[in-house]
Parts: C-alpha cells; sequence; structure tokens
C-alpha cells in the first residue's frame, strides 16, 4: 500500500536576491509604536522585523517581471507596454475595453463618479473602505446585501462572500432599479477575512440584475484567489483550470475595478475594465483629467509590462496553490493553538478576532487597535486593524459605525516569507494572547476626516 502520510511541500521558486531585515530591541519597539501614535501605518519599515501591514504592493516580482521592466517603453503616447497589458487582460479576464490607472481606487474613483448619481444605493457583499468611500463621494449610499453568516468569525461556510438575494431583491424593489447604478461584488471579500463567493451565487446574481437591467461592477483585486477556493470547494470545478474560473467570473460581469498590487503581483499599478464602449470612451477621457493619458493612466511603460506579466503568473497553478498555502498553514498553526480567528482560513491572510482575544475591551477602547499594538511591541511584526477605526463614522451622525466584526489582519505578502516566518508570527500570537489579560485598551489622540485608520494616532488608556 502507498504511504498515505501528509508530505511537507515547500514554496514553487528559489530565491535568488535576499533584502536584510532587523529586530530591533524592545525598547526600540516601545519608543516606535508610541511616536506612531500606536498606529502601525505611521510605523517605519525599518523598524519591522516581519511586514503583514498588507499584500498590497508588497509582493515579489519574479525573475520574469523584472526582465520584462528592461523593456518599458516610456513613450508618452501609445506605449507598447500598454497594448500588451491590454492583451492580456482581454485573454486571461475577457473584459474588452481597459483603462490603466495609478492602482485600484483611482478606478473606483472614475466608475463611481461615471454611474453614481446623488441619492442612489449601491448594495455590494460588505464594504470595502476606500470603495465606500468614494461611492459616498459620488452621492451614493453602500448597503451591505453579503449574508449573514460572512459577520460570524466563527462561522464555518465556506463562501461566506455569497449575496443575500434576499437582500438585494428587497433593495432593488424598496429604492427602484433606476437607484441602483450597479451592484458591487467583489472576489474574495477582505473586510470578512478574504472569504470567497461561490460560482453558483454569482450565477444567482447575474440572473437576479439581468431581470432589473443593473450591471454588476466587479472588484476583482484577489480574483484568482478567489478561483483557488471555488476549485477546492465547489462541486464541479474539482478539474477545473485556475485561468478558466477567473474567466468564468469575469465573464458574469460587466466591468471591473482591479488593484494590480495584490494578485497581479506588482508593486505599483490597475486598471478598470469595462463591456459598454460608451463607458469606456468616457473613462478615458476622465484618465486623462485625472491620472494620465489614456495608454498610461498613472504607470511607467515598465509597470504595466510588469503587469502584463504578473497576470499570467498570478493564475498559474503551482503559484496560487502555494500562495494560499502559506496563508492556510499560518491559520492552522493558529488554530492548534486555540487562538480565536476568522473561519475559515480566508486567501491572503489570517484575520485574528480581537473582540474574543479582548472580551474586556469594549468597542470604544479599540480592541483590534490595541491587539495589533501589541503584537508589532512582542516581536516587531506589522499587521493591520480591520474593525471599528476601519469602519469610520456614520458621515449623518458623526458616531462611529461599530462593525460586528471587530478584527485584525496578519496579511501573507505573495513570494515575501518562508514558512520559518510563519511559524514565528505564530509564536508571537501566542505570546501575546497568553498576556492578554493585562492588556489596556487605546483612544483617539487625533483623527483625519476620510480613510482614518491611515493616518490617526492614538493615546494609551
Amino acid at each position: 500500500m502507498a504511504d498515505q502520510r501528509k508530505r511537507s511541500w515547500a514554496e514553487p521558486y528559489k530565491i535568488k536576491m535576499v533584502e536584510p531585515v532587523r529586530m530591533i530591541s524592545r525598547e526600540e519597539r516601545e519608543k516606535a509604536i508610541k511616536e506612531a501614535g500606536y498606529n502601525t501605518f505611521l510605523l517605519r519599515s525599518r523598524d519591522v522585523y516581519i511586514d503583514l501591514l498588507t499584500d498590497s504592493g508588497t509582493s515579489a516580482m519574479s525573475d520574469r517581471q523584472w526582465a520584462g521592466m528592461m523593456m518599458g517603453d516610456e513613450a508618452y503616447a501609445g506605449s507598447e507596454n500598454f497594448y500588451h497589458l491590454e492583451e492580456a487582460i482581454q485573454k486571461y479576464y475577457g473584459y474588452k475595453y481597459m483603462v490603466p490607472t495609478h492602482q485600484g481606487r483611482a478606478a473606483e474613483h472614475i466608475i463611481s463618479q461615471l454611474m453614481i448619481n446623488e441619492g442612489d444605493c449601491v448594495p455590494g457583499n460588505m464594504y470595502f473602505t476606500t470603495t465606500k468611500l468614494h461611492q459616498e463621494l459620488a452621492g451614493g449610499t453602500f448597503v451591505d446585501v453579503i449574508i449573514d453568516e460572512a459577520h460570524d468569525p466563527e462561522n464555518e461556510h465556506p463562501f461566506k462572500a455569497n449575496v443575500d438575494l434576499t437582500k438585494l431583491e428587497d433593495l432593488i424593489k424598496e429604492k427602484g432599479q433606476d437607484k441602483i447604478p450597479y451592484v458591487s461584488i467583489a472576489t474574495s471579500v477582505n473586510m470578512a477575512g478574504g472569504q470567497p463567493i461561490s460560482m453558483a451565487n454569482l450565477k444567482e446574481v447575474r440572473k437576479l440584475t439581468n431581470k432589473y437591467d443593473i450591471p454588476i461592477i466587479h472588484d476583482m483585486t484577489r480574483v484568482a484567489e478567489n478561483a483557488y477556493f471555488i476549485k477546492q470547494r465547489e462541486n464541479g470545478y474539482e478539474d477545473t483550470p485556475i485561468k478558466d474560473i477567473v474567466r468564468e467570473i469575469c465573464s458574469l460581469t460587466d466591468g471591473a475595478t482591479m488593484s494590480a498590487k495584490k494578485d497581479a503581483l506588482v508593486n505599483i499599478g490597475g486598471f478598470l475594465a469595462l463591456n459598454d464602449q460608451e463607458l469606456f470612451r468616457k473613462a478615458q477621457n476622465m484618465v486623462v483629467v485625472y491620472e494620465g493619458l489614456h495608454t498610461y493612466g498613472g504607470m511607467a511603460g515598465r509597470d504595466m509590462e510588469a503587469l502584463a506579466i504578473g497576470i499570467t503568473e498570478s493564475v498559474d497553478e503551482d503559484h496560487i496553490r502555494a500562495r494560499v498555502g502559506q496563508v492556510q498553514y499560518l491559520g492552522e498553526k493558529l488554530l492548534d493553538m486555540s487562538i480565536p480567528v476568522v473561519r475559515p482560513i480566508g486567501s491572503h491572510g489570517v484575520f485574528l478576532n480581537a473582540k474574543k482575544i479582548l472580551p474586556h475591551l469594549t468597542q470604544d477602547e479599540l480592541p483590534a487597535q490595541t491587539l495589533a499594538a501589541e503584537l508589532y511591541l512582542d516581536a516587531g511584526i506589522r499587521s493591520m486593524e480591520r474593525g471599528v477605526v476601519s469602519a469610520g463614522r456614520n458621515p449623518e451622525t458623526g458616531k462611529h459605525n461599530y462593525p460586528a466584526l471587530e478584527l485584525i489582519r496578519l496579511t501573507i505578502p505573495r513570494r515575501v516569507y518562508t514558512q520559518a516566518h510563519m511559524d514565528v508570527v505564530a509564536e508571537s500570537v501566542e505570546a501575546v494572547y497568553q498576556q492578554r489579560e493585562d492588556i489596556t485598551g487605546l483612544a483617539f489622540d487625533y483623527e483625519p476626516e476620510y480613510l482614518r485608520f491611515f493616518q490617526s494616532r492614538f493615546k494609551k488608556l
């Protein structure tokens, strides 16, 4: 009989360049986090040992991407790299038209300004910070129509990014289809813990939106990771290549915003993809005003070339298996340590349940922000808050929004860290967890008007 023992696996790449990192002393970390106002975004990267703040623009590019950057055509108009990028988007995602942008939030701005009118409602499967803000600045209101299971960190639903079809149709009937400019569908929903939407649910959403003649705009930042979960969890897709699942997901939507700094393995870049030619022409005109000419849109030619190659690499079976596999590895270690985390483990990071870890702190005492600061103090690990600070304030009342999920995100950059780094992270989380009862909360000391989690400063209670 063949040996059925679970075998170890390794990353599907070799390391040919290293960037030194250092662990500063506990005293130095205490000084650094205090000077940063207990906000991990305000730490200097030189003072961070393992940086899990975000997977946005922090991944390692491949030898082919670096070689591609040497072929940058830096012409102001008509760069060859633009056409290579356009071809890659049409081949792997299937959208007809593309407008390049410097990153994803620029695409969010353009589509929001073009499609949303004052008083509109934009339903979606859980908010994302920049997406929601751009919708609000355009005069719209985001309405969450995700399934209830997504707001429960302990629920094991395999597709917690699914849309509640009843919620969606009730909203359309209540507001009127003319007040719903589009439905915002994210793949691998960030704020839910990197949770996927199923193909079956997306098909039902498409059917419903067709009934009311409402478009779907796809936040496709982590579409390949969502496709991996469909392959792993959804009947009928076990033998389907990731690239084909990605293409099918996109075919069920009318357009997309893309922060290419995640799935597509580049340090800067994004785009707006559309199928409607009239809307595309308007977007082309807007990008000239806010970003740059329509054939570079805020990116250098070399960056567009790296992105075109990164799109191809993002749907490689070995790559995506190892990418999500490393996240799963860390998540399983933390579960074995009985650390409260969002389950199932998501695609781009492990989300610690700060409410459960620090039950003695109210949300007004900012448990997730506090926990992120404590993790840095313990071992120089930088993570980020995804709770009441990220949720911001109600624009009408000025009061805090209190989300059901109060989390910190251990976000894994692609192709950057080894399993040994994940072991160090797990041991640090366990150490903080063991001293959780001694941890005191934080309060706001400075708060900017928009996207406050980036620049707020806090003080110890």
